[in-house]
């Protein structure tokens, strides 16, 4: 087996390679980076022997050359497991019970869900694992889909960043802090009034990231570390409710018949699956970031299994807690205030605000993480070239800090101050939840193909860690069922979003993705043979350190115009 691997680096002018000058432009040259080199498994990778040049790479920029610019490596283990942790515990524990139990019509079916979504996500956490050690790279899926899915040229990058920039907002986290923050005074808000504390909550995390990275570094290690306390009150608390020494009269009424009333619609499963897997989301959010982590294959080995496994162990019994103290009738009808009505239940209205504000706190905790990550992967996306206003340059950059990229921070902000301003959370939020989980299945899909065909085609390429061949299987399995379930009408044709369509939320992510497979195709076919250029790519490192893909326009003979389409299609 081949443990050095080398990849050559080839240019998009159908194969001159490139090497970055040291006036920051790009000469052509020979150059070959390792894919990953037992530097690169430590903390920095450095350039190794060559190889074979059919070696997987995603993207345009060699290893060195993507991991340069903005704080370095400042990530370690704990603080990894702590960004899973608080990117996976924020709103869906304290908010979607409700909703998923209106999806499958039962507890026992719901706490079934929630063990469905766990054993999901370990499978998902694995596969990203055997990605993330052979490319630790920010970027995440669209690291690993750029590996696998190289051609047509930039194809899979468009589509992906179609879904990052217009389904990656942290609108909900928002809007649930706002929501529990006004339960805990008391106070009836209108419409504006919880908008209005959402956009000031989403613009100041935007600015807290953007100004001063350090802060908001220790802001989401330290909120992270109160969501572990206040989950845990919760499961606490749920035990003093089953063992009979709470003011509930019958704390296991839920646990009689539990799965009295199941859906047997393959929708519902699918949309309370959806849900359940949203409220997982987060355990892949150290692949987001991985250019910042110190040792980054080590690191990534123990703080996912160990920031998921404390999760889903909080997740279940929290679950416990909220069916032992409520009525199914009761949490069907909570909203998105499910834990607060647990803890009014079991001490009175007094503590029922009390836990509004951990809730509060809780989805802070989560936009806080979300943001930071999210903006590293819009990083990636303007790194490689994309189509952007204004310049990819800019959205590459670490302006103005040099440390942080506040452009991919403020290209996460525009969609999440769009949703927040959008149609009324008990209308909007539960579609949310399947509008941003859909497309990711879609992905996942992908991703796992990938993995088999990275398997097959590419067999010797060095794995630090092999995820067992089933559990990709049976991800593969459940993405497929997650993909076309949606659109199985249910029982009464109605959809757990009334009055909308059962099957919108599908078309809906399915309709984003076809945006990007259209941008690209203007973008690299359309445009180019209409006025008469090619794009020529040259890369360049910007006074912060980042280095970027630039193509610029060049105009075009009719010879090299009646080649433009195999050029672009890299075929």
């Amino acid at each position: 087996m081949t443990s050095h691997p080398d990849l050559q680096q080839h240019s998009d002018e159908g194969g001159s390679n490139a090497t970055l000058a040291a006036s920051g432009s790009l000469e052509e040259a020979t150059e070959r980076t390792p894919l990953l080199s037992q530097k690169a498994r430590v903390d920095t990778p450095t350039s190794a022997s060559e190889s074979s040049d059919e070696e997987p790479n995603p993207g345009g920029l060699t290893f060195d050359e993507d991991t340069a610019g903005g704080l370095g490596r400042h990530l370690g283990v704990t603080s990894c497991t702590l960004l899973i942790v608080g990117r996976i515990i924020g709103t869906g524990i304290f908010s979607t019970p409700s909703s998923i139990l209106t999806s499958v019509g039962s507890v026992g079916a719901s706490l079934s869900l929630w063990v469905l979504g766990f054993s999901l996500s370990f499978c998902g956490l694995f596969i990203w694992l055997e990605f993330g050690t052979m490319f630790p790279r920010s970027g995440g899926e669209k690291v690993y889909l750029e590996a696998v899915y190289q051609r047509p040229k930039y194809l899979a990058t468009m589509i992906f960043a179609m879904h990052a920039i217009f389904l990656g907002f942290t609108a909900s986290g928002c809007i649930i802090f706002a929501s529990n923050i006004l339960v805990s005074i008391g106070y009836e808000a209108s419409r504006w009034t919880e908008r209005g504390i959402a956009l000031a909550v989403m613009i100041s995390v935007t600015l807290l990231h953007g100004f001063t990275p350090r802060l908001g570094i220790a802001l989401m290690n330290g909120l992270s570390v109160f969501k572990i306390i206040i989950l845990s009150i919760v499961v606490v608390t749920g035990w003093a409710v089953l063992s009979g020494n709470t003011r509930i009269d019958d704390p296991y009424a839920n646990f009689r018949k539990p799965f009295e009333g199941t859906s047997h619609s393959p929708n519902d499963w699918a949309s309370g699956t959806f849900k359940v897997l949203n409220a997982y989301v987060g355990w892949s959010n150290v692949n987001n970031v991985l250019n910042e982590v110190r040792n980054p294959v080590r690191t990534l080995k123990i703080a996912g299994p160990l920031g998921l496994g404390i999760c889903a162990v909080l997740y279940f019994l929290a679950n416990i807690a909220y069916f032992s103290a409520a009525t199914k009738e009761e949490i069907d009808n909570s909203g998105v205030t499910v834990a607060a009505l647990f803890f009014g239940k079991v001490f009175g209205s007094a503590a029922q605000s009390v836990l509004a504000v951990f809730v509060a706190l809780s989805a802070l905790g989560n936009v806080v993480t979300v943001t930071f990550a999210t903006s590293r992967i819009n990083q990636e996306l303007a790194k490689e070239g994309i189509p952007l206003p204004f310049g990819n340059k800019f959205w590459a950059s670490n302006w103005p800090t040099g440390k942080s990229p506040l452009p991919g921070l403020i290209i996460h902000l525009i969609p999440s101050l769009i949703v927040i301003i959008g149609p009324p959370p008990k209308v909007v939020y539960p579609f949310i939840l399947n509008v941003e989980m859909y497309p990711a299945q879609i992905f996942n899909l992908f991703i796992v193909v990938g993995l088999f065909y990275l398997r097959w085609k590419k067999p010797d390429v060095h794995r630090p860690f092999k995820v067992w061949t089933p559990l990709a299987v049976f991800y593969f399995i459940a993405a497929v069922f997650l993909i076309i379930a949606p659109f199985i009408r249910p029982p009464n044709g109605v959809g757990d979003t009334p009055p909308l369509p059962y099957y919108l939320y599908a078309l809906v992510g399915i309709a984003v993705l076809l945006v990007g497979v259209i941008y690209w195709a203007a973008w690299r076919l359309v445009w180019p043979r209409v006025f008469g250029y090619v794009l020529e790519p040259r890369k360049e490192r910007l006074e912060d350190g980042t280095v970027v893909t630039v193509l610029t326009a060049k105009r075009s003979t009719k010879t090299e115009l009646s080649f433009s389409a195999a050029f672009y299609l890299n075929i």
